[in-house]
């Protein structure tokens, strides 16, 4: 673990969640906790994201940052280009929200989280998990997502119409059964907010446009949905997101 991070306020832990590597943030003395499950994106891993987790945990949260499959310590890729991502990228974010379960019990049982205050958070490929795993459990309280599209058919439409495989086939069929988009009584009036670049030239902000001006129209409760675009910027998360989302996080977790 690289070790630029010190604090006497929060507790850092390396930890396995059956089996699953995390590192897990939290506020040294503090009891039950609301709880985040921040999600990284492609090519990244838990231990790229624990300024985050810090930043997080430094505002009263516990954050739990697992490595995915294919990334950080579970048999990470030899590269991560625009191939594997066809080839794995689904298949990463499907095995993300099955496993949501297994660590949100874990949370629970081991590591003193409140059951009724737990949100999820990612960025890129990590905003899509957080979207699939918000939308399939209704008793996560709060979604804030970076940098994703919370369209996912609409974002394959883009980027996976070459050259399809069966496989890949299969797993489209699968996002779009499984797309937030598709789901608004799953998603009706509960808290999301999406920070994106309007500028991102790898997932661009349209889908979010898209699921944004959809939603909006629904939801009875106007201020529960939020999209922030920031102005000429790219595939990036800024201090400002992150200030954003600590506001959220206060409302609504």
């Amino acid at each position: 673990m690289t070790d630029y991070i010190k604090s006497s306020f929060i507790i850092e832990e390396e930890i396995r969640i059956k089996g699953i590597p995390a590192i897990i943030f939290r506020p040294r003395g503090a009891k039950e906790l609301p709880s985040i499950i921040f999600y990284h994106g492609w090519g990244s891993d838990k231990n790229t994201q624990r300024i985050r987790g810090f930043i997080l945990a430094a505002a009263g949260y516990q954050v739990v940052i697992p490595d995915a499959v294919y990334h950080g310590e579970r048999n990470p890729l030899a590269d991560y280009s625009m191939a594997a991502v066809k080839e794995y990228f689904w298949d990463i974010i499907f095995s993300n929200m099955e496993e949501y379960s297994t660590i949100e019990k874990e949370l629970i049982l081991k590591y003193n989280t409140e059951p009724d205050r737990i949100a999820v958070m990612g960025n890129s490929m990590g905003g899509f998990t957080a979207a699939g795993i918000f939308t399939h459990n209704k008793n996560i309280k709060a979604l804030t997502v970076f940098n994703c599209s919370c369209s996912w058919e609409s974002f394959n439409k883009q980027n996976f119409q070459i050259d399809m495989t069966e496989k890949l086939e299969r797993l489209t069929r699968k996002a779009v059964e499984m797309d937030p988009y598709n789901h608004i009584g799953m998603l009706k009036d509960r808290p999301i907010l999406m920070l994106h670049g309007d500028s991102d030239t790898l997932v661009p902000v349209e889908g979010q446009r898209d699921f944004y001006d959809k939603f909006y129209t629904i939801y009875q409760e106007k201020e529960k949905i939020k999209l922030v675009e920031y102005p000429g910027l790219n595939h990036f998360v800024t201090t400002n997101m992150m200030e954003e989302s600590i506001n959220w996080l206060g409302r609504y977790l």
